[in-house]
């Protein structure tokens, strides 16, 4: 009988397949993205512990979606992007109460070293929450009454299985015995390897069973919703097991770093419930406003924490009434050498150092371009140094610095663009005809870019993308170093007007990587669109028109004097070969 009541509760009677609420959430796939709003969101990090690079890259992936998302509908009150700390719990105890502090002064410590870390890396966040705040407390306890008074919490005896490190209950089937310090054999987590130990409390629980159903028709029903795919299927498959009810709080004797449930000081709120509702507590919830941001929600998280927030978050939005979240972009892990990060063997990279060594810009490239999704990634010194030098100081600065040097650009403009030389249609013939066949792949290849770039970007695959705009800047390069203009005269009438032609097409193509790079590298693109005088009006997707004239359509920035000269765009970091650069600019 309360599976059946639940069930209406959601909105699903008979074989009715989809509620209002699944309704909502499927629109905002099929609408306009100028007629809709948009939340991203991180994962709220745990402060047991200073930032990494895994953190990091969560913040720059859910930082590209959101500068691309930008660039596409420039009115700014339609994104949101929000990311904050995680500072409730028994580790947080625990490890406050080992460094003989205060929990909180350990949270206020580590989550400022959060805060300064996205602030130095460029993540553009709207909020920062952090979950000890009075906001936040006032949101999670009108959550828990709106559950209570749906019925779906009840007070029973928990027991089995419990991870202090993980701060998750686990079933019987997730736990697995291994060798410990002294020998003896020890229970850990079958998923992360951590200890377990076994807990018998009296704790709230909530009726989680009651939505294997709803989760498995939301998720058939929106195959988008979780993305990349191989986690979509793994989310289903886990919904094929058994889904106990999930104790939803702890003893306060136990754990009193957190939230008390309301009404029973003996009880404090479980760390996960507590965290999840950040993502409404930034909206405004429970105040009225937040309806004019959820479901419209894009969470982007690790791997391992995809559970909480694919099969237990929709459960309990959808308790208490509310859509699952729009999407939920899921991210693998990057390792180091090939070893898993870990304090124990001092090897965990600090985003800092990183930042001061291989520059901002230059490790947003990296993260994002080497980053998959789909699988873990490797990371290394070496790895770096090749990446951004090989592609954004000689692919991409060498080729600025060959159409903007005196020598072949004297006049410092935007040349003019022959029709006569590029015919727009191939194949034709004349004594002004310069284009080639590879030239006409260029084009062809350019003028798709942006919609590619774009795809891209809804298919979570930023590192295509990325692939992709750097497959251009070699086409480009290719395009110069082929017609060689260094070689060709601006004085001689038969030369000039290809010369202007190269030249102009070739700042084309910069004009484009750089505008399609803003959401990666947002100072270097800034430096390069500067450079060819494209102004801040001239640099959203909207408009981003490839080579007008040949299409013949007139060219704002033909004729155009470029921007100041700012320097290199990108130095190299290994300077064994700086002098290539340098020959570029001459």
């Amino acid at each position: 009988m309360l599976r059946i009541s639940v069930l209406r509760l959601l909105g699903y009677s008979g074989t009715r397949r989809v509620s209002r609420h699944y309704g909502s959430g499927s629109q905002c796939t099929r609408d306009d993205p100028q007629d809709t709003r948009a939340y991203f969101t991180t994962p709220i990090f745990y402060v047991n512990a200073a930032p990494h690079i895994g953190h990091l890259y969560s913040a720059l992936l859910a930082d590209a979606l959101c500068r691309h998302r930008r660039l596409r509908v420039p009115r700014t009150a339609a994104t949101r992007f929000s990311t904050g700390t995680d500072e409730h719990g028994l580790k947080i105890q625990q490890a406050a109460a080992t460094a003989g502090v205060a929990p909180i002064e350990l949270c206020d410590r580590v989550s400022a070293q959060f805060q300064q870390l996205f602030q130095k890396a460029g993540i553009s966040s709207t909020d920062f929450i952090r979950t000890t705040e009075a906001r936040h407390r006032v949101a999670v306890q009108h959550f828990w009454g709106v559950l209570k008074s749906r019925g779906l919490l009840y007070k029973g005896l928990y027991e089995g299985w419990y991870c202090a490190s993980d701060e998750c209950f686990l079933p019987e089937a997730k736990v697995t015995w291994q060798p410990g310090p002294s020998g003896d054999s020890c229970p850990v987590s079958l998923e992360s390897g951590h200890p377990v130990s076994w807990t018998k409390e009296e704790n709230y629980i909530f009726r989680l069973s009651q939505f294997q159903e709803p989760l498995q028709r939301w998720l058939r029903s929106n195959p988008q919703a979780i993305t990349p795919e191989p986690f979509y299927h793994g989310v289903l498959q886990w919904l094929e097991e058994e889904l106990p009810d999930l104790s939803v709080s702890r003893r306060s004797s136990h754990l009193h770093w957190g939230i008390p449930v309301p009404g029973d000081d003996s009880q404090t709120i479980y760390v996960w419930l507590d965290a999840l509702v950040n993502y409404l507590t930034i909206i405004g919830y429970p105040n009225a406003e937040f309806k004019s941001w959820w479901p419209a929600t894009s969470h982007i998280i690790g791997k391992d924490i995809l559970k909480f927030h694919a099969i237990y978050w929709p459960a309990l939005l959808l308790g208490a009434g509310l859509s699952p979240p729009h999407r939920i972009y899921v991210h693998s892990h990057w390792t180091v050498c090939g070893q898993k990060m870990s304090k124990s063997l001092g090897n965990v990279v600090d985003p800092r150092t990183c930042l001061d060594r291989y520059t901002v810009d230059g490790f947003r490239y990296f993260l994002l371009r080497q980053g998959v999704p789909s699988w873990d990634c490797d990371y290394y010194d070496e790895k770096v140094v090749k990446l951004l030098d090989s592609e954004l100081a000689d692919a991409l600065g060498g080729l600025l610095n060959r159409c903007t040097a005196k020598r072949i650009n004297p006049s410092g403009t935007y040349p003019a663009f022959c029709t006569t030389c590029f015919p727009s249609k191939p194949g034709l013939v004349g004594p002004s005809v310069r284009a080639q066949a590879e030239d006409y792949a260029l084009v062809s290849a350019m003028a798709s870019l942006p919609k590619q770039v774009a795809e891209y970007y809804d298919n979570f695959q930023i590192y295509k993308a990325l692939e992709a705009v750097s497959s251009c800047v070699r086409q480009t390069n290719g395009f110069v170093q082929r017609h060689a203009p260094w070689k060709l005269n601006w004085e001689s009438p038969a030369d000039a007007l290809w010369l202007g032609t190269v030249l102009h097409v070739a700042l084309e193509c910069l004009r484009v990587f750089a505008t399609l790079l803003q959401p990666v590298t947002p100072n270097l693109a800034d430096k390069l669109l500067s450079r060819l005088g494209v102004s801040a009006t001239e640099r959203g997707l909207g408009d981003l028109f490839f080579l007008p004239r040949f299409y013949g359509h007139p060219c704002p920035f033909e004729g155009r004097r470029l921007g100041p000269e700012t320097g290199l765009l990108f130095p190299r970091l290994d300077q064994s070969r700086a002098w290539l650069v340098k020959a570029h600019r001459t």
